[in-house]
């Protein structure tokens, strides 16, 4: 039996091939993918949906924090020491320089427990933001085989070098006690001072992590960036004596520069001698502001980068 002919004047209709056929039967990706509850692999997830991602992560980042922290001085012979010792031997070199040579020393009392202060509450922010900026390239492995919340690492350094701070926060509590500092209910002011600190180091970090994940020069500069902000930050002297006889648009950026604010509450908190007239105006809104605002800010900043990491 022939097949009927077409029309006069029209072409026959084309067979569809079996894989057209196919393709046309197929349903939507979209609409399997809704229907499965399937996501795109590696999609950056909503503020929201990521910080209860990180916070269900929260036993991985403070195991990982205190095993960095343990690790961090296995090859050393006197191994955890160095926690104290480092800035200590910090605070002895920068004495002789400034304190002696510099005669920086000059109309500050207590100036040993005023200048350790200032080194451990200093260094601090320095070792956090240096970590920082290591915090994805320096950990490539383990992002490239795990899923998990990227900022964890960032985070977890940070708690590394906390925890390193108040090992050193009992040295340094016995050197201002041994300089003959009493201890007052002003020491309680140390807690919310080291709080907000916390979370400005925090933000920092997750910053330059995705600088230091985009750029590793990044991590060669920043040594001497910290060095410059440290000697403009009154780490080895007094920069209210500065900040009376500066313009007022140079006396309000020192007075603003976050590194003075939160070495000064550290001071004020410790040392009876340094008053509150000594320190930035507004200091406590300040130092909460620029917890914020780092720390919030550099959360944002981060995530906006989490598909990125590990790739390339």
């Amino acid at each position: 039996m022939t097949p009927p002919l077409a029309p006069p004047g029209r072409a026959p209709a084309p067979h569809p091939t079996p894989s057209a056929a196919r393709a046309a039967a197929a349903p939507d990706p979209h609409t399997l993918a809704a229907r499965y509850g399937l996501t795109v692999s590696g999609a950056r997830p909503s503020p929201g949906q990521y910080t209860r991602h990180l916070w269900a992560r929260r036993h991985f980042i403070t195991a990982f924090a205190s095993a960095r922290a343990t690790a961090a001085y296995t090859s050393a012979r006197l191994g955890q020491m160095w926690q104290v010792l480092t800035p200590l031997l910090n605070a002895g070199v920068y004495y002789l320089i400034f304190g002696e040579l510099l005669n920086t020393r000059h109309g500050i009392a207590d100036y040993v427990p005023y200048l350790c202060t200032g080194i451990f509450i200093f260094i601090f922010t320095q070792s956090t933001v240096l970590a920082g900026t290591r915090a994805i390239s320096g950990n490539l492995g383990l992002v490239r085989a795990l899923h998990f919340p990227r900022a964890s690492l960032p985070i977890a350094l940070t708690l590394v070098q906390l925890q390193q701070l108040l090992f050193s926060m009992g040295v340094l509590a016995g050197i201002v006690l041994l300089c003959g500092v009493p201890l007052t209910w002003h020491w309680l002011l140390l807690v919310p001072a080291l709080a907000l600190q916390t979370l400005f180091n925090a933000g920092l970090a997750l910053i330059m992590a995705r600088i230091g994940a985009r750029s590793t020069d990044t991590a060669q500069l920043m040594p001497f960036v910290l060095r410059t902000w440290m000697y403009a930050s009154g780490v080895f002297y007094d920069l209210s004596a500065l900040t009376r006889h500066a313009p007022d648009a140079v006396a309000a950026a020192l007075n603003c520069n976050p590194a003075f604010i939160y070495t000064g509450l550290a001071r004020y908190a410790l040392i009876d001698s340094v008053r509150s007239g000594g320190l930035p105006p507004h200091v406590w809104p300040l130092a909460l502001g620029w917890a914020l605002v780092a720390g919030v800010g550099g959360y944002i900043f981060f995530w906006k980068a989490e598909e990125e990491y590990g790739r390339g």
